[in-house]
């Protein structure tokens, strides 16, 4: 499913207009209030229900069998929350039928807008600032709903959402309003650091799995007075081919530094097994960046997670193709005549590695001929700085792995590397080459021919949410040149 909003403008643009106004994008996902009103009744009534269904799974995750007291915690437990679904069940028996049908009218994505008093950046003039700098971040936060959380060995989704926007508010506020600078020239080979601590100056943030809308508003309050407007809550959801019944969104969040003009989010038609509940798929920006000649610089960010099971790899590879039907599609339509495009990057969880040889397909797949992976020499062959972003879930509750600075120390040394970060699915690294398996991707591309050339600067590997989330924080700075 496709939902487009775009502003069309074919005259020159000046200072004036930065940014557009009124706001290309409408906040409210429902065409009038209304129907606002309904949605939010459908999800009031189906509430209990979700919240005890969710906390009686919770007692089922296999990590709280290592306790002694398990089977006295299951019983009590089952003994409370058992009745509590029984009397809640008509209640969200008639929540779901006031729900479903409000799908149809339901665009795929809730848009917050910045505060009236919101300060943009300042827009990019290349004839005055030949070069400018924007730093991405992408991490897989895990914020399920509590007791699927469980299942991947995290608890408490609120908490952690809370702890997390504290984390990503430290990032912001030594450079909220600052052009982060660039070295001169661009670096001919990208570097990598390990750091305990996100990027400065983040301009995109691209969050993957957070699939409790309670966890997601509280990033956004985050999110929206300190980085800029987000998009959240995106997914299709309800009946859709297949067929299937998507309970869960995307588990999506997008934030920008600068104005957005255009969004939308395609669903993958094809999922099976835990994912076939999850709108998982593509969400895709258009973002204003600064003015060259009279006509907008614009940047196009595309955020996705990918088919989750190991041994799908054939649904991935379906995956990645549409992803790149879909980004030219989107791109094509968002353009408009003299649009000066910056880049281009796609970021996400892909959930496969460049290691193991299960992934040999999505490794060799057409999408890195298309897009640019600064971590990646080859199939099976990366940089020698890059990093796993996948920890192993059984030490993440041990006192390293819960702090950034010491899981940064630990992975600086293989031992550390070897017992905190997951290794390949068969077989085995050779002594000296221990990284992790590298789930989440930055990609890149410009257009060529164009006046402004994208080149990789440097990629982060971030513990920085060390104890709230199974992966590591990825981050790139991207330096955009204008010739």
């Amino acid at each position: 499913m496709s939902l487009l909003e775009t502003s069309r403008r074919r005259s020159p643009v000046s200072q004036k207009d930065w940014p557009q106004t009124p706001d290309p994008l409408r906040a409210s996902p429902f065409p009038n209030p209304v129907l606002q009103g309904l949605y939010s009744l459908s999800r009031v009534l189906l509430f209990p229900a979700y919240w005890s269904l969710d906390r009686l799974l919770g007692c089922w995750a296999p990590n709280v069998r290592c306790s002694s007291l398990w089977w006295f915690k299951l019983v009590a437990g089952s003994g409370v929350l058992l009745p509590l679904v029984v009397v809640s069940l008509p209640m969200a028996l008639v929540g779901l039928v006031l729900w479903l049908p409000l799908q149809v009218w339901r665009r795929p994505f809730c848009y917050q807008p910045p505060p009236a008093c919101w300060v943009w950046p300042q827009p990019w003039h290349p004839l005055a600032e030949r070069r400018r700098c924007f730093v991405f971040l992408t991490a897989n936060l895990c914020l399920f709903p509590h007791g699927l959380a469980q299942f991947n060995n995290l608890r408490h989704s609120q908490q952690r959402a809370e702890a997390i926007g504290a984390t990503l508010l430290d990032s912001f506020r030594p450079s909220q309003y600052e052009v982060t600078e660039c070295s001169q020239p661009p670096p001919r080979v990208p570097s990598g650091v390990l750091k305990a601590t996100l990027p400065m100056g983040l301009d995109f943030v691209c969050l993957q799995e957070v699939f409790d809308l309670r966890a997601a508003r509280r990033l956004v309050r985050v999110l929206v007075p300190n980085l800029g407007p987000v998009l959240y809550d995106v997914g299709t959801f309800g009946l859709v081919t297949g067929p299937y019944i998507k309970i869960l969104g995307s588990g999506l969040l997008l934030a920008s530094r600068y104005p957005l003009l255009r969004a939308t989010f395609h669903c993958f038609p094809n999922a099976r097994r835990e994912d076939a509940m999850a709108s998982k798929g593509l969400l895709s920006v258009q973002a204003q960046l600064g003015i060259l000649d009279g006509r907008r610089i614009v940047g196009y960010l595309h955020c996705t997670h990918l088919h989750a099971p190991s041994e799908d790899g054939h649904i991935r590879c379906k995956q990645l193709t549409m992803l790149l039907e879909w980004v030219e599609e989107f791109e094509a339509e968002s353009h408009q005549n003299g649009d000066a495009v910056a880049f281009s990057v796609l970021l996400g969880d892909l959930n496969f590695d460049n290691c193991s040889q299960e992934h040999a397909k999505e490794q060799g797949h057409k999408f890195f001929s298309s897009f640019q992976d600064p971590c990646r020499l080859g199939p099976c062959q990366e940089q020698p700085w890059a990093l796993g972003t996948i920890l192993n879930s059984s030490m993440l509750h041990h006192s390293i792995a819960c702090s950034p600075e010491m899981l940064r120390r630990a992975l600086q040394k293989e031992k550390g590397r070897r017992l905190y970060l997951a290794g390949p699915l068969h077989g085995s690294y050779s002594a000296h080459s221990w990284k992790g398996r590298r789930l989440d991707y930055i990609t890149y591309r410009g257009v060529p021919g164009s006046r402004l050339s994208p080149e990789a600067e440097q990629v982060t590997f971030s513990t920085a949410f060390a104890g709230l989330s199974d992966h590591l924080a990825m981050g790139l700075k991207l330096q955009v040149v204008c010739s």
